[in-house]
């Protein structure tokens, strides 16, 4: 019997049913996806195809007042990875992430395994900064790296290319190109490129800038030559003019270094400052450091001690006493006083720094000499009893800017501690008028000599004279403001007082003289408060001063904290320091010598 075939029509009707069925399922799925779902998928797609870098906004230089830079930047790069590239499904290997870290590491002198915990914390991240900062050599190396890692890929096939997700994003690194000059005034930026600590702090905000933001495609870990870039430029930020002049800081902070050295000193501070602006031509501390170099640098020299220790002057606060003395009408400098050996007040005998018999000195002289005893009994003028002459002598303190902050909003600047007069104890209000009892910082302290050298005007000292924006524009600081605080007349009078400290024979300042000047000054040595302990243990030793007398032009003041080594009297130690910075200062500014013989008041008289 014959074979027959089956009809084809049944079963082509049903190969075409099921591609009608296939293709309608593409075609349905076609419509979710390009109709439907199509915000989501692109949304998606741009979510890894799209990678969002910020551009770091260029951070202003700060300079001297002669322009100098004292802080600037230069280029730098962030080394960063895409750790979802080395994920074994991605890259189709085990261990890409502790390979890429192993070749990484000596380049960027950084340890393999914070590197590979660095790829493999965030495996689905896109972005990881492996190494801040890095300079251009450093970039041109992982460059290298990357291209015999791709060469090496390419050789071997179903190679992998474990640093094809390695980048670098343009950044800047803060240099200062000085070392440790005037690091305590400048500080430093911290490894997110924020100011840590001085002007670089303070002034965060007008140096940094706003930074940018640059988008662009990218495959495989590489940018996509011809994809969409979208461009928000950083705007860089402001250069900040300080007052300091690089010159005398060098001077300032050659000469404080040194002395703290040779007298063992826990630390020291000297301050110039301009005895008619008011504005700071140095602030050295010693030790320093390096801001180039903060992973060696001691954290307790970090800040800026000029202004962030609180300790009591000691002798050189007398000058505030006299001029309250001279101001009310109490006393001048003629006046005589007769200064025992001890003055028994409230629960002990007062001294001085040396037994000595009857001093039968001048007002004048009492200044000259640093007499503690004599300075007591000239404060005790200034009302009918006890409380009213201590809240005369606080008042002028105050007037002084003792006990409130210097007005340069410096980072952790301390206002010093003045108490208010009824709560001097019974031994304070007669060690306060020599300088033991109240505290303050090196700044004040600079700033009571000048407001005596500016004729009693005081003007609040100033670090910044302008800033200049990304348009070239210089916008000056504000006009610091003046306060009276003691007339031209007794001014005139506690400068030819200050001139026999450094000038007569018996005045404890004469290691300050300076030849073809007129020098006005006074030694200060205190009993200092132990920080860690709260007890008093050892000294604070000073000199503050100005010159020329009869024209002043600068304020110097230095203290030196604890000197162990040899003397620990400030006309000994800090006379020296005063002598040659303002030697150096005058000779900078070019200031002309005195032209005049200083007035020599009596500092004794004749008890016959």
């Amino acid at each position: 019997m014959p074979l027959r075939l089956g009809s084809p029509r049944p079963r082509l009707r049903m190969v075409g049913l099921g591609l009608a069925l296939v293709l309608l399922a593409f075609t349905v799925r076609l419509l979710q996806v390009q109709a439907f779902d199509a915000s989501a998928y692109a949304a998606r797609a741009n979510v890894n195809r799209y990678i969002p870098v910020t551009l770091a906004a260029e951070r202003g230089t700060i300079t001297d007042r002669t322009g100098v830079a004292l802080a600037t930047t230069v280029d730098a790069y962030d080394i960063t990875a895409a750790p979802d590239l080395l994920t074994p499904d991605r890259i189709k290997t085990d261990g890409a992430a502790r390979k890429a870290a192993e070749l990484l590491a000596p380049v960027l002198d950084q340890d393999a395994d914070v590197l590979e915990r660095r790829l493999t914390a965030n495996p689905r991240s896109k972005y990881v900064v492996l190494a801040r900062q890095q300079t251009p050599k450093t970039w041109t190396r992982v460059k290298e790296l990357k291209k015999r890692s791709a060469a090496a890929a390419a050789k071997k096939k179903g190679g992998a290319d474990v640093l094809a997700g390695i980048n670098r994003e343009p950044h800047s690194k803060r240099v200062y190109p000085n070392g440790g000059l005037a690091s305590g005034i400048l500080g430093f930026v911290n490894a997110e490129g924020r100011g840590g600590g001085g002007i670089e702090a303070q002034l965060d905000k007008t140096l940094a800038g706003r930074d940018g933001k640059l988008v662009y495609a990218q495959s495989g870990g590489r940018q996509v030559p011809t994809g969409d870039v979208k461009e928000q430029p950083a705007v860089p930020g402001s250069q900040v003019e300080l007052t300091i002049d690089r010159d005398i800081q060098w001077a300032a902070q050659s000469a404080i270094t040194r002395q703290v050295e040779e007298s063992g000193a826990d630390r020291g501070y000297v301050v110039v400052q301009d005895t008619r602006s008011g504005e700071i031509l140095a602030m050295a501390n010693a030790p320093g450091y390096d801001p180039n170099d903060l992973a060696h640098a001691d954290s307790g020299s970090l800040g800026n001690a000029a202004l962030q220790d609180a300790y009591e002057p000691g002798s050189v606060s007398k000058v505030m006493t006299m001029a309250a003395v001279l101001e009310e009408g109490a006393a001048t400098p003629q006046t005589r006083v007769e200064v025992p050996n001890r003055l028994p007040r409230a629960d002990r005998a007062f001294a001085d720094d040396i037994d000595h018999a009857t001093w039968h000195l001048t007002l004048n002289g009492v200044l000259a000499k640093s007499s503690n005893i004599g300075t007591i009994l000239a404060a005790e003028q200034l009302g009918k009893d006890q409380p009213q002459a201590n809240r005369v002598l606080h008042s002028y303190l105050r007037k002084f800017g003792i006990g409130e902050p210097t007005g340069l909003g410096f980072p952790g600047e301390t206002p010093g501690i003045l108490a208010e007069p009824g709560k001097w104890s019974a031994s304070q209000q007669y060690t306060i008028p020599f300088g033991q009892g109240l505290s303050l910082n090196a700044v004040q302290a600079a700033s009571v000599y000048s407001t005596i050298a500016g004729g009693g005007e005081r003007v609040r000292p100033t670090l910044v004279r302008g800033t200049k924006g990304p348009d070239g524009r210089f916008t000056p600081a504000p006009t610091p403001p003046r306060t009276r605080v003691v007339s031209e007349k007794t001014a005139k009078s506690l400068r030819d007082m200050l001139e026999s400290v450094v000038d007569d024979r018996e005045g404890t300042g004469t290691k300050a003289k300076i030849p073809g000047y007129r020098v006005a000054g006074k030694t200060g040595t205190s009993n200092r408060v132990d920080p860690v302990t709260g007890r008093y243990h050892g000294y604070t030793a000073s000199f503050a001063g100005f010159a020329p007398a009869d024209q002043p032009r600068i304020t110097v003041y230095c203290a030196i904290q604890n000197p162990t080594k040899g003397s620990y009297f400030g006309g000994q130690i800090c006379g020296p320091v005063y002598k040659q910075v303002m030697e150096f200062s005058l000779k900078t500014l070019q200031v002309p010598p005195s032209g005049t013989q200083p007035p020599r008041l009596p500092v004794g008289y004749d008890d016959e």
